[in-house]
C-alpha cells in the first residue's frame, strides 16, 4: 500500500513538472506550442503535431543592453484571442487565404526589463516573436531542438542545396530552412522582417539543434516598440504537403493593405538589349506572345558600380522615350534596372522622373539585405515605388518575408540560385520544398533557341524549362533571360511560355519528394496548368485528375521532351478522377494545359 501511495506521489511530481505554464493550440488541435519558465527562470517552448513531440523544449529571449531576457523572466499577464478572416489575393498562388489562428501574449519582465512574447498557432504552423522597447540587441536566444534526428537541406542566398545531417553541419543556413525528421517534413522560417537584421541558423548547442545568428550586425538598435521577425515552424507528414505554408508569411505580414490597386499588373517579360533596336523588337516579340514588360537590365546608364553613373540619362545607344512611348503603344510596360550604387544617391529624384517617363516598373540590383541598415532603407525604398505607383522586384542577396502583402507592388524577387547559375535537376527539385515555402523567386529562365543552346545554364531538358513555368511561382517572371526575339524561330517550342500566366485562382502540389521530382497544377480561369519535374533519375508514376470538375470534359494539350534535345506536342481528353501517367526521364520534364 505505502509502495502504490510513492509510485503515486512521484508520478504527479512528474506531471507537475512536465506541464507548461501556458499552452497554445491550433484551431483544429492539430499544432500545440507550449511555454515554460522552470525554476531558474529560463525561458524555453516546446511544439507538438499530430501528437507527435516536433521540437524538444527549447531556448527563447533575447540580449538586450546587455541584459538576458531569457533568464530570470517572470510572466507577469497573459491574454488570448482567436481571429479567423479571409482576404482576396490577387497576386498569389490562391485567390483567397485563409488566415485562422489562435493567439497568446505573454507580458514578460527580466532585469527590469519588461518585454512580450506574441504567439500564434495555425494548423500545422507556430509563429512567434518579440515585442520590446528602445534597447540595442546583441544576440537572439532563440533555439530549434528537434525531438529526432534530422536532415537539413542547407543553403545561402543563391548556393546549391547540401543536404546535411544536424550532428555534422558546420556551416549556416537561409530562412526558410527545410529539414526531414522521423517521417515529418519541417520548414523553420521568418515572416515580417522589415528594420531588424538578416539572421541566419547555425548549430545550436545539442546535435540536433539550431540556434538564431546573425550574419552581419553586431547588434540592433530598437526605437521605441519594435516586433522582431516571426520565427515560424511548420509541420507535414508529405514533403508536398509543405506546400500547404509557401503563403503562410503573407498571412503574418504587418499593415497589410486592405485591397491591391488595379496598376499593379503581374505578367512576363524579356530583357532587351541595351539598343534602341532591341527595346522595340522586344516590345513586338512581347506583344506578340502575351507578355506585359520589356527589361532594360544593367548598363542602360552605364556602369552600374560607379557612382559617375547617372540614373538619370540612358546611354546615347537607347532612345528611352521613343521605346517607352512605343510600348505604350502596344500595350508593353518598360521596366529599369538600377544598382543600389544609383538608388542610395539619387530613389528620391528617380521615382517622380521614371513616373514622368511612363516607366512602368524597377528591379533593385546588389541591395544590402543582409544589415539591419540595409533593411531599413529598402523597406522605405518599397514604401516610395508604392507611393508613385510603380511595380518592383529586387535582385542578389534580397529573400521575401511576406512583404508583398504590405507592399504589394514587390511582386518578386530573387534570393534563388536561377537558370543564370546553371542549377542541376537535383537543385531544380528542392526548390519548391524549400525557397520557394518563402514566396515568389525571379528564376531568370534561359530558354534554348535556334541560336543558342545555353548548354553552359541549362543542365535539364526543355520540357523541365516549360514545366518549372508553373512549379515555380512568381507574378514577375522574366522567361528569355539571354535570348533575342530574332533567335526564337522556334514557335512551336515556345508557345506554352504564350499561355502560361504568373498569379493563380488555385495551386495544389499533386506529388514529388525533396530532389527526386516534382508535380504541381495551377489554375487560371477555367484552364489549368500542370508542371511535372524530374531530378536527377527517371520518374515513373501517376497523379490522379480529381481537381477537375465533375461532369465537365476536358483536352489536355501535352508539351514533353522528344527524346532528341526539342518539344513534341499532343492532345488528349481528360476528366475528373483519371489518372495522369508520369514517366519522365531523368532531367526531364512535361507542361500540360487542360481546358474545358
Amino acid at each position: 500500500m505505502m509502495r502504490n501511495i510513492s509510485l503515486i506521489l512521484v508520478l504527479c511530481c512528474w506531471l507537475a513538472e512536465a506541464k507548461a505554464a501556458f499552452i497554445l493550440r491550433s484551431p483544429d488541435k492539430s499544432t500545440t506550442w507550449e511555454l515554460d519558465a522552470p525554476k531558474n527562470g529560463k525561458l524555453v517552448y516546446r511544439v507538438a503535431y499530430k501528437q507527435k513531440q516536433v521540437c524538444e523544449w527549447s531556448p527563447l529571449g533575447l540580449i538586450t543592453d546587455g541584459v538576458s531576457l531569457g533568464e530570470n523572466v517572470a510572466v507577469t499577464s497573459s491574454s488570448r484571442q482567436t481571429f479567423n478572416q479571409s482576404f482576396a489575393w490577387p497576386l498569389g498562388e490562391d485567390d483567397v487565404l485563409s488566415n485562422h489562428y489562435n493567439e497568446l501574449v505573454l507580458a514578460c519582465e527580466a532585469a527590469g526589463k519588461k518585454f512580450s512574447i506574441i504567439a500564434r498557432a495555425y494548423n500545422g504552423s507556430i509563429a512567434f516573436r518579440y515585442q520590446v522597447r528602445g534597447s540595442s540587441v546583441q544576440q537572439e536566444l532563440t533555439g530549434f531542438r528537434f525531438s529526432n534526428p534530422s536532415l537539413l537541406y542547407q543553403y545561402n542566398h543563391e548556393s546549391v542545396f547540401t543536404p546535411t545531417t544536424l550532428d555534422t553541419f558546420s556551416m549556416t543556413c537561409d530562412f526558410p530552412a527545410t529539414l526531414v525528421s522521423d517521417q515529418l517534413y519541417l520548414s523553420v522560417g521568418e515572416a515580417d522582417n522589415t528594420t531588424y537584421t538578416k539572421a541566419e541558423l547555425k548549430k545550436g548547442a545539442d546535435n540536433n539543434s539550431l540556434a538564431v545568428v546573425f550574419s552581419k550586425d553586431k547588434s540592433v538598435t530598437i526605437d521605441g516598440t519594435y516586433n522582431t521577425p516571426w520565427r515560424t515552424i511548420s509541420v507535414a507528414t508529405t514533403a508536398i504537403g509543405l506546400h500547404n505554408y509557401s503563403q503562410q508569411y503573407l498571412r503574418l505580414a504587418s499593415n497589410p493593405v486592405s485591397s491591391v490597386p488595379a496598376w499593379i499588373k503581374p505578367g512576363k517579360l524579356i530583357r532587351a538589349q541595351l539598343t534602341t533596336a532591341s527595346g522595340l523588337e522586344c516590345i513586338d516579340f512581347a506583344a506578340a506572345h502575351d507578355f506585359r514588360y520589356i527589361m532594360f537590365d544593367a548598363g542602360w546608364y552605364g556602369a552600374e558600380f560607379r557612382g559617375s553613373s547617372d540614373p538619370t540619362q540612358p546611354i546615347e545607344a537607347i532612345d528611352m522615350p521613343k521605346v517607352i512611348a512605343y510600348g505604350k503603344e502596344k500595350g508593353i510596360g518598360v521596366i529599369l534596372y538600377v544598382n543600389y550604387v544609383g538608388l542610395r544617391a539619387k530613389l528620391d529624384v528617380i521615382l517622380p522622373l521614371y513616373k514622368q517617363w511612363g516607366v512602368a516598373g524597377l528591379k533593385f540590383g546588389f541591395v544590402d539585405g543582409h544589415t539591419r541598415e540595409g533593411l531599413t532603407w529598402l523597406s522605405a525604398a518599397m514604401k516610395k515605388v508604392y507611393d508613385h505607383q510603380l511595380i518592383l522586384n529586387i535582385h542578389d542577396n534580397y529573400k521575401p518575408t511576406g512583404l508583398s502583402r504590405t507592399f504589394p507592388q514587390l511582386l518578386t524577387q530573387e534570393g534563388i540560385r536561377g537558370d543564370e547559375n546553371s542549377p542541376d535537376a537535383f537543385h531544380n527539385t528542392v526548390l519548391p520544398f524549400t525557397r520557394f515555402l518563402a514566396g515568389p523567386a525571379d528564376f531568370t529562365f534561359c530558354y534554348p533557341n535556334s541560336t543558342n543552346s545555353y548548354a553552359k545554364n541549362i543542365k535539364v531538358s526543355m520540357a523541365q524549362q516549360l514545366a518549372l513555368t508553373v512549379v515555380y511561382f512568381s507574378p514577375l517572371q522574366a522567361m528569355f533571360w539571354y535570348g533575342k526575339p530574332n533567335e526564337y524561330t522556334n514557335e512551336g517550342e515556345i508557345e506554352f511560355f504564350k499561355y502560361v500566366p504568373t498569379v493563380w485562382n488555385e495551386s495544389h502540389y499533386l506529388a514529388g519528394d525533396i530532389g527526386k521530382n516534382i508535380s504541381v497544377a495551377r489554375r487560371n480561369g477555367n484552364t489549368w496548368f500542370m508542371g511535372n519535374a524530374a531530378g536527377l533519375a527517371d520518374w515513373n508514376s501517376k497523379v490522379s485528375l480529381n481537381f477537375l470538375k465533375k461532369g465537365k470534359v476536358y483536352t489536355a494539350t501535352v508539351y514533353e521532351d522528344n527524346g532528341a534535345g526539342s518539344i513534341v506536342k499532343r492532345v488528349v481528353p481528360v476528366k475528373k478522377g483519371d489518372s495522369w501517367p508520369l514517366q519522365l526521364k531523368a532531367k526531364g520534364g512535361q507542361a500540360v494545359i487542360i481546358r474545358e
